[in-house]
């Protein structure tokens, strides 16, 4: 029988092991020193890196040193202690070990009797998990690859538990601040556009609970079912925290199942104020958990834990003939029946081994210092006449922007804040990234990771601050932002007959930018409505998603008893449904809108006005700006 050629002898496993490690601590030794963020085209790594096979083994250091020259520099240093973009990840020594040790030791945490001392460790961190968001002794978790992966997961699980098979009349109900991996999961699991309710948030990004029973009742009036419930404890784009207990309430009295995505800022539980914030975590049904984030985890790692344990595993749970085994003793736990994956990784080694390294006492004095960092940014930003604050700190969340100078029209200072991001980008030295509040561009600051210092904050808001114009290029305004100088021109009657030209079309402030070719196309998808006085358009919570242009009449837009806005000739309606939320979810009607007087309007089918905002960027963020700014005086 020949030589095993994949075998290694322990001389050879130490002398491998040591090259890795050593340059690993010179990577991390010397991070701060670096780049945030170094880019490369593909073109460039195609250069570095694409080969065939070789059909003999190469020397190992080499191979190290030439991961150390041609791979690794070329990322996003998410750990790096002025990566402020996105959600930073600055994992720790031991945790990296600990998927060392789960790596080489080649363990499939799958089932108990192939796992069992890797299983328990799972279930003493997942019991760790439960005590610190409150559950009681009966919830059950499991750990998995991230926020997104638990969020699919807590969803077939609750749909197992209420529903059964699929069916199309349930429905899910999020915020527009909710975090995209939820469409991704609903669309995967087979829900349809129409069963996901995109609900506009109050204006501290908040889920309105009074939105939520009225959605309810609505759909409840059109025979389907309320089915789930997400809420946000931290968004993305705002650290916002949604209602917690008022919205556990609402979802007990009807049945529903109340998910909290917590991926980024639940584990603030650790803190004091962190569980103020968080009141109300501990009465939902399940919760999803991300200890990549600010435990300080390597990526990748995630939970989802679920208040009825049981439901968890009667989501999942097969028991095929292969896999069938005897058991004696206490219930042993295959985590493979509590969810996706059969052979999974133990990730538990590495948080495990990390908060015993560290003590729980460590990770709660990074989230409470992090948040500080944070609050101090904002008293720095109120403070700087060059900068304002759009967002207050929230969990280690802030957004600002660079103020634009005297009478400069909005979107180009838009223009000039997304040029400064780039230009940062580019330079290396800080990593911000941004967003968009009510319509609005806005620079996005989140501080995370356990190495960033008040240092970092500083050097990441002075670059902002004191960016020349002329390194970002920002450009002029956009041709007809000013929408208040062509009032009186569309007020006189823009419409010739029974048609409108592309000409007249550009006299709609969203639409000046437009060729002949891009308006007559865009008009010939359009229909004429008529509407007698005291007739509906549109009505709040409708699933109807086309967009109008009113060419004659008058309409006024109300929210329940309360007018919200009046539109004339030249105004349209309707943009705020048409706009696809991700993975073609998308609002219903916010508002109802009722014709004052005999009324023609253009009606539009959604997919052509998201066709034209994919062609002509202009139209794309006015129509967002303008229904950003809708959904804030709903």
């Amino acid at each position: 029988m020949g030589r095993d050629p994949l075998e290694l002898d322990a001389t050879a496993m130490r002398a491998m092991a040591n090259e890795v490690v050593d340059m690993l601590i010179k990577r991390n030794s010397g991070l701060r020193d670096g780049p945030v963020l170094q880019m490369a085209t593909r073109d460039e790594m195609e250069l570095r890196l694409a080969e065939p096979p070789p059909r003999e083994g190469q020397d190992f250091a080499r191979l190290i040193a030439r991961l150390d020259r041609d791979v690794l520099p070329f990322v996003g240093h998410f750990d790096h202690p002025r990566f402020f973009g996105y959600i930073p990840g600055a994992g720790t020594w031991p945790a990296a070990l600990g998927d060392l040790i789960a790596a080489a030791a080649n363990i499939d945490a799958g089932a108990w009797r192939e796992a069992a001392g890797p299983s328990q460790l799972e279930l003493t961190v997942l019991a760790w998990f439960r005590d610190w968001i409150g559950y009681p002794a009966e919830a059950a978790g499991i750990l998995v690859s991230g926020g997104s992966a638990a969020n699919l997961t807590a969803i077939a699980c609750a749909r197992e538990a209420l529903i059964g098979p699929m069916s199309p009349r349930i429905v899910v109900y999020a915020s527009d601040q909710t975090h995209s991996s939820l469409a991704r999961a609903a669309r995967h699991l087979g829900f349809r556009p129409d069963q996901i309710r995109v609900l506009a948030t109050d204006d501290q990004f908040r889920m309105r609970p009074q939105d939520l029973v009225d959605a309810m009742d609505a759909d409840i009036a059109e025979g389907r079912i309320p089915f789930l419930v997400n809420a946000n404890a931290g968004t993305t784009s705002t650290g916002a925290i949604d209602p917690l207990v008022d919205i556990s309430r609402v979802c007990r009295e009807r049945g529903v199942w109340m998910h909290v995505d917590g991926a980024y800022g639940a584990f603030a539980v650790l803190t004091e104020r962190g569980r103020g914030q968080l009141q109300g975590l501990e009465l939902a049904d399940s919760v999803t958990l991300d200890p990549h984030k600010w435990l300080a985890m390597p990526f990748e790692v995630g939970c989802l834990m679920v208040r009825d344990g049981a439901t968890l595993e009667r989501a999942f749970e097969l028991h095929p003939e292969y896999l069938e085994e005897r058991r004696s003793g206490a219930p042993a736990v295959n985590f493979a029946d509590r969810g996706l994956q059969l052979t999974r990784a133990s990730r538990a080694i590495k948080v495990w081994l990390a908060i015993q390294t560290f003590g729980v006492d460590a990770f709660r004095d990074v989230i409470d210092r992090t948040i500080d960092l944070t609050l101090d940014a904002q008293r720095r930003i109120e403070a700087d006449p060059r900068l304002e604050l759009v967002t207050p700190a929230s969990l280690g969340i802030l957004t600002f922007r660079r103020r634009g100078s005297g009478g400069e029209l909005p979107d180009a200072v838009d223009r000039y804040n997304e040029a400064i991001v780039g230009a940062l980008a580019k330079a290396g030295d800080v990593l911000l990234t941004s967003t968009v509040i009510r319509g609005r561009y806005a620079i996005r600051l989140c501080i995370l990771n356990h190495t960033s210092g008040d240092s970092d904050v500083v050097h990441a808001l002075e670059r902002v601050a004191s960016l020349d114009r002329s390194d970002t290029a920002a450009g002029s305004a956009t041709p007809g932002a000013d929408r208040a100088s062509r009032q009186g021109a569309i007020a006189t009657g823009w419409v010739d007959g029974n048609s409108v030209t592309p000409a007249q079309l550009r006299t709609v402030s969203v639409f000046t930018s437009l060729t002949d070719d891009q308006a007559t196309r865009f008009l010939g998808a359009g229909r004429e409505e008529a509407y007698a006085p005291g007739q509906s358009i549109t009505e709040r919570w409708a699933l109807a998603r086309t967009f109008y242009i009113l060419l004659e009449g008058r309409l006024s837009v109300r929210v329940g008893d309360r007018e919200v806005n009046a539109l004339g000739p030249g105004d349209h309606l309707g943009e705020i449904s048409a706009i696809d939320w991700g993975r073609d979810f998308s609002y219903g009607r916010t508002a109802t809108v009722t014709a004052l007087e005999p009324t023609r309007v253009l009606a539009f089918p959604a997919a052509a006005l998201r066709d034209l905002m994919s062609d002509v960027p202009e139209v794309d963020r006015g129509i967002r700006r303008i229904a950003q700014a809708r959904l804030g005086s709903r």
